[in-house]
């Protein structure tokens, strides 16, 4: 009955646990039911071969036996299908050889070296026998016959072409000008430009797949099981389309968001609940004194609390789980539009995620206001004779500890990690988790340290004409309980926001000073499209440029086998070691990368061997296995200073950077010009070293930033309610105090400035002390950049993030506090001086 009767009667403490609750088992139950959908999603048939009978490719898995067992791994470059087998498999039925190369489709009218590209993706080239296997269907015209004729896709993000259209189409072969004869409707997976079966052979003689019309049986009797061929039949079709693992690497890039979410969304509702009810205990001791004074035990008083926690919770968690069912198919949408999640995600129909969000909703609540039952029960009765509000002992023993053990941690684990595997820290997860330690343990200490903080911020208002700031010290001081509930929960919000933006930013920073150090060439040259080699023909022409250091490399893969449990594959480059040390100035931490050979290998400091000398078993991108030696160690850097071993251990990988360097007596512009006329023809992306880190070093990609800021909107959202719900609270129960001040000589605008300033203050405090956890966060991100070997490192603070949060924090601190204040200035001061709780 009492925890009924208080929580109609004080409505007003209850209202903002409330609506932070509901919200937070909403987001729970919204991304709950969003995750259940990532571990039910059905498996996805075959697109490119969905109507070919029998596919028939190189085997893309690496297998290792090992002393426990076979070991896989993906294959970096399969290779193709040797064209003898075409004849054998020929007289088993029809089959039909399918090649694969990227196309630049040109709009029509525009030039060679225009750039005018007709509609968006990225296009691949194929002979037209093979659109069948998909099927494609043509809508309008007819198939190629000529050299010179095409097929392209149309739909949405399809080409903007015609039946008719001349365009100029760059290949691998070179660039020319085609007419368009016919157009099939898109499926989604590709965009596709088909060719004469004669021309694609031309283009790309490799045969990259072969279908079959024939039993599959019988095509493995023919093959044979050392062919180093596999069978694709059914499902395992599925194989043979491009980059078939991007469903399962989507759906885990999509767990990680909504995990991390679901964990932000709890740590900051249970923060903003905890830190609620623990201000509301404060403000009803003379109510509780009162109770104890009427005879009530310590027991019935905690009880009292506790069935107030689980009444909020109980009504607050089932509005969440309601909000959070509605809410659950736009969060989908939203991901779907932004590209978080792809097209043909749906949520399914489990309930066990809104079970899961309701019970954690009134856990929450309940273990919120454990803490608070617990003091509330050590009320004495003489606390109703109190009339001064003066906060004097700010935290129990218990508190203490709880923040000493937990700021251990916070700061133990990392330091642990700088010392061990300083690498660790730079993961995403670690660097979204890392700080909630810490953010927790100040947190904790907050009642302690918003005096100090609170007089620091103060020391130049003090000073100042007026009273106001002197005031505002006092009062920040004297009620140290309402401060911490201020600051808490922006404290929390700019610990997190400058952490996570400002640790992306320095990683972004560190990586770019990688690459600007590591590249001396004047101009680099890719295919601008990732995964793509460059044009034989321009390869051919700058390797005849005079004046100049041309240094060609492939991009690759090793695999080693670590303590005979798993294949662990590392990016490399192939290079020619005697042009590699005139275009680039690596981080050797060990031996010298002229040693480099055919029978070495160049490695960095995360491989498990790394003393020059050694030699290692690896896999080469083909499936090769053979033993280099050890010339040079790399430093570990930001992860992007991979292996590096010569062209003959490239593994069939095909040339996709250029490296230039312009000799001291070379001509610097007519290099120039003769890269950017063989670029212009055929399709290539030249930069000079100025613009090539910006253009091509790994940045933070565009699902990393929308996760970012989904999870520093729902810490706002959360801080916007503590904040309005802990001010109108207090500024409301401070309405004699007000009331005193206006019979002392006030006016209603000095007054009113007064609370706004110390709402604003108390949002400072919580600014300063977020500011020095993050502080704290990004100088572990510096150390481990700095033990990794990063030259340069340059913290990046976020001041434009900061500010945008600080500002709308104090506003909405200013705005929550003046509304209850001003309600209370309309009746005359004498009323509200004599007023009795």
């Amino acid at each position: 009955m009492l925890a009924l009767r208080g929580v109609r009667t004080r409505w007003v403490t209850f209202v903002g646990s409330f609506v932070a609750l509901a919200l937070g088992v909403g987001l729970i139950a919204a991304t709950g039911l969003a995750l259940a959908a990532t571990f039910d999603a059905p498996e996805r048939g075959p697109e490119r071969f969905a109507a070919a009978p029998v596919v028939v490719k190189a085997a893309g898995l690496l297998r290792v036996d090992t002393p426990t067992g076979t070991r896989t791994g993906p294959l970096d470059r399969p290779g193709p299908v040797p064209p003898s087998l075409v004849g054998q498999l020929g007289v088993l039925g029809r089959t039909v050889e399918d090649r694969m190369f990227p196309v630049d489709v040109l709009a029509p009218g525009s030039g060679a070296g225009s750039g005018a590209d007709a509609g968006s993706g990225t296009r691949v080239g194929h002979p037209w026998s093979v659109a069948a296997g998909a099927p494609y269907r043509l809508t309008t015209g007819r198939a190629p016959a000529a050299p010179g004729e095409v097929v392209v896709t149309t739909g949405p993000g399809g080409t903007v072409l015609r039946t008719g259209d001349r365009v100029q189409v760059r290949t691998p072969a070179g660039s020319a000008t085609r007419t368009v004869v016919g157009t099939v409707a898109g499926r989604g997976f590709e965009e596709a430009v088909f060719f004469t079966d004669g021309e694609a052979a031309r283009i790309s003689p490799g045969i990259d797949a072969l279908v079959v019309h024939a039993e599959a049986a019988a095509v493995r009797r023919t093959l044979g099981p050392d062919s180093g061929m596999e069978v694709l039949t059914g499902p395992d079709r599925r194989r043979a389309d491009p980059d078939p693992d991007r469903d399962s690497r989507v759906m885990v890039s999509v767990n990680a968001l909504l995990g991390t979410a679901a964990g932000i969304t709890l740590f900051v509702s249970a923060a903003v609940v905890a830190s609620t009810f623990s201000f509301a205990v404060a403000q009803r001791r003379r109510e509780f004194g009162l109770l104890r004074t009427a005879g009530a035990t310590p027991g019935q008083i905690r009880r009292t609390v506790c069935a107030e926690a689980v009444l909020i919770g109980v009504l607050a968690s089932a509005a969440g789980a309601w909000l959070g069912a509605r809410g659950a198919p736009l969060l989908v949408g939203r991901m779907k539009e932004a590209g978080l999640a792809p097209p043909w995600f749906a949520l399914g129909a489990p309930s066990w995620p809104l079970h899961a969000a309701f019970w954690t909703g009134v856990c929450v609540a309940t273990v919120g206001a454990l803490v608070s039952c617990h003091r509330a029960g050590r009320t004495a009765p003489t606390e109703a004779l109190r009339e001064a509000a003066v906060d004097s002992r700010a935290m129990p023993v218990s508190r203490w500890l709880t923040a000493a053990l937990v700021l251990l941690a916070g700061l133990g684990l990392p330091a642990l990690a700088l010392a061990v595997d300083p690498g660790d820290l730079l993961g995403r997860k670690s660097y979204v988790t890392r700080p909630m330690l810490l953010i927790a343990g100040v947190a904790l200490l907050a009642p302690v340290l918003v005096r100090p903080a609170g007089r620091l911020l103060t020391w130049l208002p003090t000073r100042l004409p007026g009273a106001i700031g002197v005031l505002v010290r006092e009062n920040t001081a004297a009620g140290v309980r309402r401060t911490a509930a201020v600051a808490a929960p922006v404290l929390i919000t700019v610990a997190l926001a400058a952490s996570l933006t400002g640790t992306v930013a320095t990683l972004e920073e560190a990586r770019a000073t990688e690459a600007r150090t590591a590249t001396t060439a004047d101009f680099v040259a890719t295919s601008g499209q990732e995964g793509w080699p460059l044009a034989a023909a321009f390869v051919e022409r700058v390797r005849a440029v005079e004046g100049a250091v041309v240094s060609v490399s492939r991009s690759t893969a090793v695999t080693v086998l670590e303590e005979d449990t798993a294949l662990v594959p590392s990016p490399a480059r192939a290079v020619d070691p005697a042009r590699l040390a005139a275009v680039s100035e690596l981080p050797v931490t060990a031996g010298r990368l002229t040693d480099l050979d055919d029978g070495g290998i160049v490695v960095n400091e995360e491989w498990l061997t790394t003393r020059v000398g050694d030699r290692v078993t690896v896999w080469l991108g083909d499936g090769r296995e053979t033993s280099l030696r050890i010339v040079a160690v790399l430093a570990t850097g930001t992860g992007d200073n991979g292996v590096y071993v010569t062209p003959r251990n490239a593994g069939g990988a095909d040339v996709d950077r250029i490296d230039v360097k312009v000799a001291e007596d070379g001509d610097r512009r007519a290099v120039a010009a003769v890269l950017r006329t063989a670029a212009a023809d055929t399709g290539t992306q030249v930069t000079t070293r100025a613009a090539w880190p910006a253009a091509n070093s790994p940045g933070t990609n565009d699902h990393t930033r929308t996760g970012l800021r989904m999870i520093l909107g729902i810490a706002l959202l959360c801080t916007a309610i503590a904040l309005a719900n802990t001010l109108v609270m207090a500024t409301s129960d401070r309405v004699r105090d007000l009331a005193v001040l206006r019979l002392a000589g006030a006016t209603a605008p000095q007054v009113l400035r007064l609370v706004a300033a110390e709402a604003v203050a108390a949002v400072g405090v919580g600014a300063v002390l977020g500011g020095a956890v993050a502080a704290v966060n990004l100088l572990v991100v510096w150390g481990a950049l700095v033990l990794l070997g990063v030259p340069s490192v340059v913290v990046v603070v976020p001041w434009a993030t900061l500010g945008l949060v600080v500002a709308a924090a104090a506003l909405l601190a200013a705005v929550s506090a003046l509304l209850p204040a001003s309600l209370a200035l309309r009746t005359r001061p004498v009323e509200l001086a004599g007023a009795r709780e």
